[in-house]
């Protein structure tokens, strides 16, 4: 036997319906928001996300899918995409057509690490990037567009936690005093934090080590070392999103987990996840246009929702969905029938109407078993009677009545309840 490899899922037909669910919700916020659909290749060069997300994150040293390819080139399946879509920008030059973009996206992306509930191998996001504007307004709007396709998925409990960490010149302040303060528990800390302390103390916020956390709780806050234009940004933010009436809790220590964030950084969690809560997140990348080589500074924030971490929270809640069985079977008691089945099917389905029937040659007791099974709304039942009178029989499942009806006139019964069931 061969089965799938470690870290990755099938995705059953009967966990589809929920999957179809989000992926509707998601297009249809995203144009709610004037965003539009960007896709990228799954992989790129190495070097877009070496130059991104930093050398020093666990990303980079530990979790990407990298490989040479035949040519000799460095490829690696991509870990995040934020990096993919602002390489696509800068390629495309869709800078040149509108000095603002509103962009989205959605697909598998791919980390090598411990698989967990909610956490695979390969896993799916969507995300929004909005690109061109430094004011705290494109960060409140970011919010807002994750918010409405959080609460529209129907997530009931869950926190929007929100931190800044100032701009370049505020940041190296810190992390010289970050460093200060790290360095008298060195010998207390994780290994992975001992090594980030050396590299890039700030990703020891990061940390979810017991150890480390007591050490970080009594660490320096980064709001003391805000310059002016940090704190008016930060500030300016908190205020819009009371404005909206959106509460977040004010959380120092979150940095997320990529070296490009500057200012505005979030997270969304949900308790219903357990120890790692977090189900998407995001913030302002302003400095990551010219890691790419890109003439000048682009401001730009987004957002990043997790697929499989979502779902879990729906399945939890017992998220109920529209029924999306077929609408009608056709049965019918003679084999020679089939053609008029045939006929009947085509018919039904260029008026976009879902329809099966038996390709087993099962007894019409079997069939009407069957169409049970599939939970079928309606049986059309060919028997010689309908086949000699161009009539059909419907039987209604859930009423357990049955009527013969023309044809036409049984046909048009089919569509009005279709259109209604749409229409609530």
């Amino acid at each position: 036997m061969v089965n799938a490899v470690r870290g990755t899922k099938d995705i059953l037909p009967s966990e589809i319906p929920l999957w179809y669910f989000v992926e509707k919700t998601l297009h249809n916020v995203s144009n709610l928001f004037g965003f539009k659909e960007i896709r990228t290749p799954i992989f790129e060069r190495t070097e877009v996300f070496l130059r991104s997300i930093g050398s020093e994150t666990d990303i980079v040293n530990k979790e990407m899918y990298t490989f040479l390819d035949r040519g000799g080139d460095s490829i690696t399946l991509r870990p995040e995409m934020t990096a993919s879509v602002v390489r696509a920008i800068i390629q495309n030059n869709l800078l040149a057509e509108n000095s603002i973009l509103r962009l989205w996206y959605y697909g598998p992306l791919f980390r090598y690490e411990r698989p967990q509930k909610g956490r695979l191998r390969q896993f799916h996001q969507y995300g929004a990037e909005l690109i061109g504007s430094p004011e705290p307004e494109a960060d409140v709007e970011i919010i807002l567009l994750a918010k409405e396709i959080v609460e529209r998925l129907g997530i009931l409990n869950y926190k929007l936690l929100l931190n800044s960490i100032g701009n370049r010149t505020s940041r190296q302040r810190y992390k010289q005093e970050l460093i200060s303060y790290f360095e008298k528990y060195a010998n207390s800390l994780s290994n992975d934090s001992q090594e980030r302390l050396r590299k890039n103390p700030l990703r020891i916020l990061d940390s979810k080590d017991e150890r480390d956390l007591e050490i970080i709780k009594n660490c320096p806050k980064i709001y003391d070392y805000f310059d002016k234009e940090s704190l008016e940004h930060y500030n300016k933010t908190k205020e819009l999103l009371a404005l909206n009436n959106i509460e977040f809790l004010e959380t120092p220590h979150l940095v997320r987990g990529l070296d490009y964030y500057t200012h505005t950084v979030f997270e969304f969690q949900s308790p219903i996840l357990g120890a790692q809560d977090s189900f998407g997140g995001g913030g302002r990348y302003n400095e990551l246009f010219t890691e790419f080589g890109f003439k000048k500074e682009v401001p730009a924030t987004g957002f990043a929702l997790g697929i499989e971490r979502i779902l879990l929270i729906l399945e939890s809640q017992q998220k109920t969905l529209p029924n999306s069985s077929p609408l009608v079977y056709i049965a019918f008691n003679k084999p020679e029938f089939i053609s008029k089945v045939f006929e009947t099917a085509y018919f039904l389905r260029k008026h976009d109407i879902p329809t099966l029937f038996d390709v087993q040659k099962k007894s019409l007791k079997a069939q009407m078993k069957e169409a049970n099974k599939y939970g079928v709304k309606f049986v059309i039942i060919l028997g010689d009677d309908e086949i000699n009178n161009n009539t059909i029989t419907i039987k209604d499942m859930k009423k357990s009545e049955q009527t013969t009806y023309p044809f036409e006139k049984g046909i048009e019964i089919i569509q009005n309840s279709k259109s209604a069931n749409e229409d609530n």
